[in-house]
């Protein structure tokens, strides 16, 4: 049996990520997330005035700030047990649905479809097209995405003042009251994104899209028109099953969400097609495999530490993320989660019948635009003339509450604890945190990691297949809480 390790540092990824597989007799036979950066907001943000996460925690990410925002206003608004205007929802929700959407593309085409166009697929009557599409900087959709997706950036913007690291969402509701001008100019700019995400995405409308109820129905649609073939949906789902990934990155087979946009996405736990409710007090973070100072199993975010320590060759820890858990059980957040959870006829019947892979996790986040896109232009509606945007409150000094909420990855929560007005502890778990986490206390791999497992490795030196897998999660490792020691590395590839 012929056995290697390699490491792999992955680019186009938010953040710094490092993967380490066994391959035995060509497929990998384990795997180990490793994040390799340590930023340390939680313990940036002990000690500091009750509202300072409104400021500081939107600059986690560059690319869910506005989702950071909310989870912060949301564990305030929890322990103040105020009740938000109707208005001030609408627009806390608008804002994070067009930072979704924008996410979702962008990273579509300018990070997971960018490995259609590497050297190891030259052969494929396909790369042409590829090529034509994704070459860095000069393909047709690079570009396209990055001028249509600004439009969405835009709406965020004339809502909150600015994007990314807005702080217009407070305890109460907004403190910004967008005009009617600017919510129609917000419809029109959405409107201009959707013309193009139609033609040039799917290839049709929402209304035609939305009849897709099967594995069946999404053939026949592919098959019914040109416009569908040529799509950039429909080359993905093309060059998908070409180069098998549909057949690979299968992982755990859970999944978690909070709930967010008024239920729009539902909260619950599912495993192995099971759907139990949802209860936030079964969330725990493990650290046996972080580079953090060890406490026995897992612990609830109202009583978690963040104390980092990083172990030098003798410790089995090897990452500065930590390992969440759900009732003592890993699982993957994001767009697939959401749908699935939701039962959402199309992707429920792909898992169905092939199975969870690369291909429907990449799938579920394409086409969750299809039913934002409705939602956030029904939202822009109901904005009302003379509707409040703002509940006062008293000043909040002491209390703990949680944020929860959706980011573009999947499940966000902060966790916050007040003292004397001052935050006593701040715990924050993110989707990337679920998605990566590595080993827990009993040894079990995070959903990354399991998907991993299985994956044929054709040329060790170019291992392009396990970039698609983590991709499909589409990593953001900023998010997750700079040095990096290198042993010895037997072979070591850089995917991108």
């Amino acid at each position: 049996m012929e056995h290697k390790k390699i490491n792999i540092p992955l680019n186009r990824a938010e953040g710094d990520l490092e993967i380490w597989v066994d391959i035995s007799d060509g497929v990998v036979s384990n795997a180990w997330s490793s994040g390799t950066m340590y930023r340390g907001f939680e313990r940036i943000l002990t000690g500091r005035g009750a509202l300072d996460g409104l400021v500081i925690t939107p600059r986690i990410c560059g690319i869910c700030s506005t989702s950071h925002l909310h989870a912060a206003a949301r564990a305030l608004d929890n322990i103040s047990n105020v009740t938000l205007p109707p208005n001030a929802i609408k627009i806390r929700n608008i804002a994070q649905i067009a930072e979704h959407i924008q996410s979702d593309i962008r990273h579509a085409f300018l990070m997971f479809a960018v490995d259609f166009v590497n050297p190891i697929y030259k052969n494929s009557p396909l790369f042409e097209g590829a090529t034509r599409r994704y070459e860095p900087f000069k393909g047709q959709t690079i570009i396209q995405t990055i001028k249509e997706t600004k439009k969405l950036i835009e709406i965020i913007a004339i809502i909150g003042g600015q994007w990314p690291h807005s702080s217009y969402m407070v305890p109460g509701g907004i403190v910004s009251m967008p005009s009617k001008s600017d919510l129609l100019q917000c419809r029109l700019l959405l409107k201009q994104f959707l013309n193009w995400y139609e033609e040039r995405v799917l290839g049709c409308t929402l209304e035609r899209f939305k009849e897709i109820k099967s594995l069946v129905d999404l053939n026949s649609w592919l098959e019914e028109s040109n416009n569908h073939w040529r799509s950039d949906l429909g080359f993905f789902i093309r060059f998908s099953r070409a180069m098998g990934l549909d057949k690979i990155g299968h992982g755990h087979n859970s999944f978690i969400n909070y709930g967010a946009l008024d239920n729009f996405i539902p909260a619950g736990f599912l495993q192995n097609m099971e759907i139990q409710e949802f209860s936030e007090s079964k969330i725990n973070e493990h650290v046996a495999y972080s580079w953090y100072m060890d406490y026995e199993g897992g612990k609830h975010p109202f009583d978690g530490e963040t104390r980092p320590y990083a172990s030098g060759n003798e410790s089995q820890k090897y990452s500065w993320a930590k390992a969440p858990r759900y009732d003592g059980f890993p699982a993957e957040t994001g767009p697939l989660g959401e749908m699935v959870i939701k039962k959402h006829p199309l992707i429920t019947d792909i898992i169905n019948s092939k199975g969870i892979s690369v291909f429907v996790r990449e799938l579920a986040r394409l086409i969750r635009t299809v039913e934002l896109i409705p939602l956030m232009d029904s939202l822009l509606l109901e904005i009302l003339d003379n509707g409040s945007f703002y509940n006062p409150l008293n000043e909040i000094i002491e209390g703990k509450g949680c944020g929860l909420t959706h980011a573009s990855r999947g499940a966000l929560g902060h966790w916050v604890k007040i003292k004397e007005g001052k935050i006593e502890s701040y715990q924050i778990i993110t989707p990337t945190a679920w998605n990566a986490s590595p080993r827990d206390s009993n040894g079990i791999r995070g959903p990354i990691e399991e998907a991993l497992i299985g994956t044929p490795v054709q040329d060790i030196n170019n291992p392009i297949a396990l970039g698609h897998v983590v991709r499909s999660f589409d990593v953001c490792l900023v998010c997750t809480v700079h040095s990096i020691y290198r042993g010895k590395i037997v072979s070591k590839s850089i995917i991108g």
